[in-house]
């Protein structure tokens, strides 16, 4: 079976069988986990790349292809150019402890320090792209509308009606794997039809993706207006108090997993404030005795 990034999968794994509560506070932690601050490079590395046997782990429990998932991360190519460009060419002016990598004739320096950044961004980028595909593999769009009222409602207190925004979210969510095969069914069309979209200049190919973007936003407001008319003949009414056909109650294996990703969380909180606190600079240990760079 394919996994469509978004879409929900039906297996019977202790992933799927867990409540959408604590999927979703476990989103968070890891996603907490991903972005602490770990001192210098080489420790955020070393926690990131347990992070990422972490999520792979998960993504087989959950019986998630990685080929689909690295199909859904061609998107990030001009993200990850972006971003290189971003680190690496824009120069670190103030800053007196940087280790020169490239020095070329003009004075211009690239340093390692640019390098590494850029791929550890991309590298806690993928693994949001990860997590994300996991929750939404595992979790039914209904689970996640009740999930979010769940965590939202102590926002009531303040009058804001959480059942509205739970539902925006779940539709937002269950709308990406829609729009991501409505687009590939436009794409496929238009190529029958002679637009090439991997060839030529890139003034030609941006002409040629308002062939893709201008349908795929008129089957967009179609298919909203489709699911408005649907819920307006089923007698929706986001204001109305309403009963559930399934009533989520926390089990043992709920314990278990939520005792889990605290004690996880608290133990990469203490990495990350050990880490700071310290301050050890591997980086400067390993680059010492490499030459202040090579001139171009």
């Amino acid at each position: 079976m394919t996994n469509v990034f978004g879409k929900y999968v039906n297996y019977n794994t202790i992933i799927h069988r867990a409540d959408p509560r604590l999927k979703i506070f476990c989103l968070i932690a890891f996603m907490v986990m991903c972005f602490l601050p770990y001192g210098n490079f080489m420790n955020t590395y070393a926690v990131l790349l347990i992070l990422v046997l972490v999520i792979a782990t998960l993504m087989i429990i959950s019986k998630l292809s990685f080929l689909d998932f690295f199909k859904s991360l061609k998107f990030m190519w001009f993200m990850a150019i972006f971003l290189l460009i971003i680190n690496v060419f824009i120069p670190y002016n103030g800053k007196t402890d940087l280790h020169e990598m490239i020095v070329f004739s003009n004075g211009y320096i690239i340093y390692w320090e640019g390098v590494m950044n850029t791929f550890m961004v991309l590298i806690r980028l993928i693994m949001m792209v990860a997590l994300t595909m996991i929750f939404t593999a595992t979790t039914t769009p209904m689970d996640i509308t009740y999930g979010f009222e769940w965590l939202l409602y102590p926002l009531k207190l303040l009058k804001i009606p959480t059942q509205v925004v739970a539902m925006t979210m779940s539709l937002a969510l269950r709308f990406i794997p829609t729009l991501l095969l409505e687009a590939n069914r436009i794409m496929k069309a238009q190529k029958s039809r002679g637009v090439d979209y991997n060839r030529g200049l890139i003034s030609r190919k941006i002409k040629s993706i308002t062939t893709l973007i201008v349908p795929l936003l008129v089957s967009c407001f179609s298919i909203s207006d489709d699911l408005s008319l649907a819920m307006n003949a089923r007698g929706y009414d986001p204001y109305a108090k309403r009963t559930r056909y399934r009533v989520l109650t926390f089990k043992k294996a709920d314990l278990f997993l939520i005792i889990s990703i605290l004690i996880l969380l608290a133990g990469f909180i203490t990495i990350s404030v050990f880490a700071n606190s310290v301050g050890i600079n591997l980086l400067e240990t390993i680059f010492r005795e490499i030459p202040k760079g090579s001139t171009f």
